[in-house]
């Protein structure tokens, strides 16, 4: 007999929540989803086109070079110019993942039924991702910067 009585409850449950999904909620229920996705994908493009820019750029001073130690310089000016928008689009990356996550925490704290109870918590999640990225930034600024002292070398 539970099991009836389970039944009945989840298809109450159910029907009382039919109307509750319309296309519209559907729609708003995805839309930072969506969002997301678009952020990622500007991100994503942005760095393509950087990229592509760097290398065409690369390519016409490498082409009016005569002398080795000329297109050594050119490589090396690369190499850091590289570095350096590597280091950018990682740090581009983390700060979008990190805002993405402290924004599904907030929300997530927003929609607990106890809120309050979940504040501390979420608050503890968003410190952690913040001190993550911080960890981040310094890790590849060190690591731009020997990739500078070497060049310098």
């Amino acid at each position: 007999m539970p099991t009836h009585k389970s039944y009945e409850s989840a298809e109450k449950a159910l029907k009382s929540s039919a109307e509750k999904f319309t296309p519209a909620a559907a729609q708003e229920a995805f839309q930072p989803i969506m969002d997301n996705l678009k952020a990622w994908g500007d991100l994503v493009q942005e760095q393509a086109q950087a990229s592509q820019a760097a290398l065409a750029q690369t390519f016409e001073v490498l082409k009016d070079i005569k002398e080795p130690q000329a297109a050594f310089n050119a490589m090396g000016a690369f190499a850091e110019s590289l570095t350096a928008m590597f280091s950018k689009n990682i740090m581009d990356a983390v700060a979008l993942s990190v805002a993405q996550f402290k924004g599904t925490v907030a929300s997530l704290e927003n929609s607990f039924p106890a809120s309050e109870a979940f504040a501390g918590i979420a608050n503890g999640f968003k410190e952690a991702a913040s001190k993550m990225e911080s960890s981040m930034e310094t890790a590849v600024n060190d690591g731009a910067a020997a990739v500078k002292k070497l060049r310098a070398a």
